[in-house]
């Protein structure tokens, strides 16, 4: 590989990394006018399906074909309906009670979560470095909330719950979707199951409010527009030719540019402040992270 498509690929993971995390600063954007989690979240995965049945289509097309059998569709319904889609949902709601900055470094805890369902559901070991890894996590996010859990907001311990759960069913979907990915590839599995994670989140939306609630300002439905194009399907396509350039491993560690954007972006347009206790969690949390990551990568 060249120097120049390595760096073709830490440009684009980078990229998709800052647009990933724009969507906590837009979201929180629609949340000032009169709209519930439910229908923006509807918008963002209603504008974004026809991106993922194509993926879907594409694959069948260009790929080897294989046999699908009920088993398999029931496990990708189960990781497009516990997983992707509940960890979308959770997320929306919990972002109605924090701030963007705080909701991207809850969220960004998955990795150690996926090691602890790792040692305590499928029974593998952990080393003395990750054990030390997840705990320098959770030090750096209790000082993060150090500073709110001393004047609290309304609601701040049920958004972080809810955030904190999004977190959870993403480490369980992570988890879930190796064995299919390896066995029907990646393009196939991302199409159907997040095609089957917008369909839920529409038989949601249908049964929670009326049809017309769809009728929303024109300013509502472009951020659903954005949260579909920009920082759903863009980022998530720019992985992908990021990870086909460096791998998986080495995209996992340019990533944890996600959350600092996030505290950036919510600093300059939302106005959110960071004291320098929560930018020492900050610090300690993508710290952490990034142990997690690099035993992941030496292993």
């Amino acid at each position: 590989m060249t120097s120049r498509q390595t760096l073709t690929g830490i440009l684009l993971v980078l990229l998709s990394a800052v647009l990933f995390s724009t969507k906590s600063i837009f979201v929180k954007l629609a949340y000032q006018e009169s709209v519930d989690a439910v229908t923006l979240l509807t918008y963002r995965m209603l504008l974004s399906l026809p991106f993922f049945l194509a993926m879907a289509w594409l694959a069948e097309k260009h790929e080897a074909p294989i046999t699908m059998h009920r088993s398999d569709w029931l496990k990708l319904f189960a990781l497009g309906f516990g997983g992707y889609y509940m960890a979308s949902l959770l997320d929306f709601m919990g972002l109605q009670y924090i701030s963007a900055g705080l909701e991207r470094l809850v969220l960004f805890l998955y990795p150690t979560i996926t090691v602890l369902i790792t040692v305590f559901v499928l029974k593998r070991p952990a080393s003395r470095l990750t054990w030390l890894a997840v705990a320098i996590c959770y030090a750096g996010m209790a000082l993060v909330v150090w500073q709110d859990v001393q004047h609290p907001s309304a609601h701040l311990g049920l958004g972080m719950l809810l955030v904190f759960g999004s977190a959870i069913t993403y480490a369980i979907y992570l988890v879930g979707s190796g064995e299919m990915i390896a066995r029907i590839g990646a393009n196939r599995f991302t199409g159907i199951v997040l095609s089957i994670s917008c369909l839920c989140c529409v038989v949601h939306f249908l049964i929670a409010n009326p049809f017309s609630a769809l009728l929303v300002s024109p300013r509502i439905f472009g951020l659903g527009l954005i949260l579909a194009i920009v920082c759903t399907v863009l980022p998530a396509t720019l992985l992908t030719n990021g990870i086909r350039r460096i791998g998986a491993s080495q995209a996992a560690l340019i990533g944890a540019i996600g959350p600092v954007s996030t505290l950036y972006l919510g600093y300059a347009v939302l106005g959110e402040t960071l004291s320098w206790l929560q930018g020492l969690g900050t610090v300690l949390v993508l710290s952490g992270v990034l142990l997690v990551s690099l035993k992941k990568t030496a292993s």
